[in-house]
């Protein structure tokens, strides 16, 4: 029956939905406790870790490196999360993230945004790949005004590509109040995000 398929569709659909949704916040969890083990089981067996590296256990041993070595402590705090698919076992996702870090004798507040793609792999779905893509961070005491807002002790300021995902960031100051041009459509259903982007490609970014 057509109508018993789309309503199967459509319950699988917002099963996905939701066990996507809690992926940032397990994510989130796993890395405060410093579960290594659990936040490796979020990425798939063969996540790419970068150094011609792949798997979970050098996705571990990054994660180990990384925290013991820059951070004592952190509480990660996620926000509004967007998901949209791309296929039935493919998404990709926005997710806000307000951050802190106690390093060394610096409380380093981080404000940021993850572009994310999911892959549903033998029923579950995994984080694919994360892009952080940074606002600012800086200690507490010291308000981020200004450029190179990424402020780590000991580093030299950098930028951190909040904005690059979406060309509409320097049209907005570029090309000033544009009061004749028409209001485009709202995007089409499920396109949102690809309607921000633009075609924009993904912006390089460097991981704090």
């Amino acid at each position: 029956m057509p109508e018993m398929k789309e309503l199967l569709e459509r319950i699988d659909r917002l099963e996905a939905i939701e066990e996507i949704r809690q992926l940032p916040a397990k994510y989130a969890l796993a890395l405060d406790m410093r579960d290594a083990d659990a936040w490796v089981s979020l990425f798939p067996a063969d996540v790419r870790v970068g150094g011609g590296q792949s798997g979970r256990q050098a996705l571990r041993n990054w994660f180990d490196k990384v925290h013991r070595v820059q951070f004592t402590g952190t509480s990660h705090h996620t926000g509004g999360h967007i998901i949209e698919f791309i296929d039935r076992d493919t998404a990709e996702g926005i997710v806000y993230s307000k951050n802190e870090h106690e390093t060394g004798p610096e409380w380093v507040v981080m404000q940021m945004m993850y572009f994310d793609r999911y892959e549903r792999i033998e029923g579950r779905w995994y984080f694919r790949r994360r892009l952080p893509l940074y606002w600012y961070a800086s200690d507490l005491n010291k308000p981020p005004i200004g450029d190179m807002k990424m402020r780590w002790p000991g580093r030299e300021p950098y930028e951190g590509g909040f904005h690059d995902l979406f060309p509409t960031w320097k049209d907005f100051w570029t090309k000033g109040p544009q009061p004749d041009v028409p209001v485009a459509e709202p995007a089409p259903y499920g396109k949102f995000i690809e309607t921000m982007r633009r075609g924009q490609p993904l912006p390089r970014v460097r991981v704090s």
